[in-house]
């Protein structure tokens, strides 16, 4: 069996601007890097305004195993599928980080026949965005810091800076660390730390914004410490916005490649899905809508994550309205969310998960029924993708469309696009097409004017099942500074794990009535939105026993080898 890397090294690309000439952008607009491809200039934007915009999908996935369920092949897949209906359509996806790409989870490419190529490249470092996401934060920190040095004319309080540096690489070393060390030159002494540059506020604007201008805007509310009168301190403050904006202005443009079987893909910015809202970027679908007749999108793991925020953050602020959404599910998933068997990455599956078990199936399906049911809180269409493999059952299949449909599924279609590209997925395309003409009425949770409270209860309630929330102390504090700030109006981006409903990764299945913690509340003002931390949440990840950086390797003819 080939690998992902093989099978992507083995297909036949056409040059990007051919890509680009049958999705109908003009080669003004096309800035090369390399022959597969290319930035597409924001100066497009205004000439498309007039054409009439495509139907709107997000691909969502159940509750994962730490494995993943095939969110993002099936978004691929499925592209590829609607493509070989004689549909015109283009897929909008995230950057992948570094971090997991030579950690453990991999890459993003989607993976089997339906991929995004050339995939190295996607993979690794692609046009730079991530570097220049990377150089704006610690310019910002570095400006920080010298503000400090240089006699702290905003009167910063040193113990109030939540504003620390990035890198795109899984090191779990630099979590916390002491700089300033080594005599008065070298800075004030303090403690800080290192995130991933995945999980920066900066990447989060680069998806949320809607043009070079915005993004200049929303890189100076970067708010970044508070004086020590209670104030609060931003980017703008420290005259460091305008030299992020300039190192992002190359970056706020999507860059244009292709799936394996040459339909148009726009690969955009990259924030993670637990912390920040784990979307690709609105410039992207806004694009890609006045482009294709169907763009389909995918918001990062389950409806409760990246779907939730998909819908309350990414729609609230582009103005645009899904037509439908893509459940993805697995068997196995489903047998793991009864809580009987361990999903351990490294380790062979558990014999459980891959002999029929119809029980299992059953009681671990009420996790699939909770992310019908968030989907259809909003309004709009549902359709459940079962990824099938191998060792899935006609009788296991035929059970979970039959719950799937029982829980409010508008409908249930196989898809076997890992093993045979588009033609894997023609019955899914087929019902996703068809749901996308379906009268429907998209709403958001809540409203702008609710408090913070009533919004993070809201979602703990509706979206996860909690039976109420729990504010300590540095919470409580934090609503009541930021209300008196004027961020009440803002949208909520709750930062969670991404394995279970709740808050506990411990928790398959449906967990209900549970009491959600909210341990502190942070805001990101340029992102425009705030996020209560649900438990202990990691933004600087760490590398395991094995990474899969040691599988990658360059050959003696300067081809990449060992990349998933």
């Amino acid at each position: 069996m080939l690998s992902d890397l093989e099978i992507a090294q083995k297909s036949r690309m056409l040059p990007i601007n051919e890509i680009a000439g049958k999705t109908g952008v003009d080669e003004k607009f096309l800035e090369p890097y390399g022959r597969y491809k290319a930035k597409v200039s924001l100066d497009i934007m205004p000439e498309l305004e007039k054409k009439k915009t495509g139907k709107y999908i997000d691909v969502t996935a159940i509750t994962p195993t730490p494995l993943g369920e095939g969110k993002t092949v099936t978004t691929i897949g499925l592209s590829q599928s609607i493509g070989k209906l004689g549909k015109s359509v283009c897929t909008c996806i995230r950057q992948p980080s570094l971090g997991p790409v030579f950690g453990i989870k991999g890459g993003a490419a989607g993976g089997g026949y339906s991929q995004v190529i050339p995939m190295e490249d996607f993979n690794l470092h692609l046009t730079g965005d991530v570097h220049a996401v990377g150089l704006a934060h610690n310019l910002l920190s570095a400006f920080v810091d010298n503000s400090l040095l240089k006699k702290n004319p905003l009167d910063m309080d040193p113990l109030s800076i939540t504003w620390r540096r990035v890198l795109d690489v899984s090191d779990r070393s630099l979590r916390n660390i002491v700089i300033g060390l080594g005599g008065k030159e070298n800075g004030i002494p303090r403690e800080t730390g290192f995130d991933i540059t995945v999980a920066s506020e900066v990447m989060a604007i680069l998806a949320l914004t809607d043009g070079l201008s915005d993004l200049r805007k929303r890189l100076g509310n970067i708010i970044v410490a508070e004086s020590k009168k209670k104030m609060p301190v931003t980017a703008e403050d420290l005259k460091a916005a305008g030299s992020m904006a300039v190192l992002m202005k190359d970056a706020v443009k999507p860059t244009l490649m292709q799936t394996l079987e040459h339909t148009p893909v726009f690969v955009h910015a990259g924030p993670f899905a637990n912390i920040a809202h784990g979307n690709s970027s609105i410039i992207a679908d806004k694009i890609a809508l006045k482009l294709a007749d169907y763009v389909v999108t995918e918001s990062g793991f389950g409806a409760d994550c990246g779907m939730e925020k998909f819908m309350n953050i990414k729609c609230r602020y582009s103005g645009l309205k899904p037509d439908c959404v893509v459940i993805v599910c697995t068997v196995r998933a489903l047998k793991m969310h009864s809580g009987k068997f361990r999903v351990v990455p490294g380790r062979p599956l558990d014999k459980g998960l891959i002999a029929e078990n119809i029980s299992a199936l059953k009681e671990g399906s009420c996790n699939l029924v909770k992310h019908i049911e968030n989907a259809k809180l909003f309004g709009i269409p549902v359709v459940v993708a079962v990824n099938r493999f191998t060792t899935d059952t006609d009788k296991e299949i035929d059970t979970l469309k039959e719950i799937a449909m029982n829980a409010g599924a508008d409908d249930v279609a196989m898809s076997d696009v890992w093993a045979k590209g588009g033609e894997g997925g023609i019955e899914l395309a087929d019902k996703v097409v068809k749901n996308c003409e379906r009268k429907h009425d998209f709403k958001l949770l809540y409203p702008d004017g609710w408090s913070l409270k009533q919004k993070i209860e809201s979602i703990a309630t509706k979206v996860y099942g909690a039976g109420k929330v729990e504010y300590a102390g540095l919470a409580e504090e934090k609503i009541s500074t930021y209300t008196k700030w004027g961020f009440e109006h803002l949208p909520i981006c709750m930062a969670k794990t991404h394995l279970s409903l709740s808050h506990d990764p411990n928790l398959k299945g449906r967990p209900d009535g549970f009491t959600l913690p909210v341990r502190d509340i942070r805001l990101s003002a340029g992102a425009g939105f705030l996020y209560p931390l649900c438990g202990e949440m990691r933004t600087m990840p760490g590398l395991p026993s094995v990474p899969a950086g040691t599988k990658v390797d360059i050959d003696s003819e300067g081809k990449v080898v060992g990349l998933f």
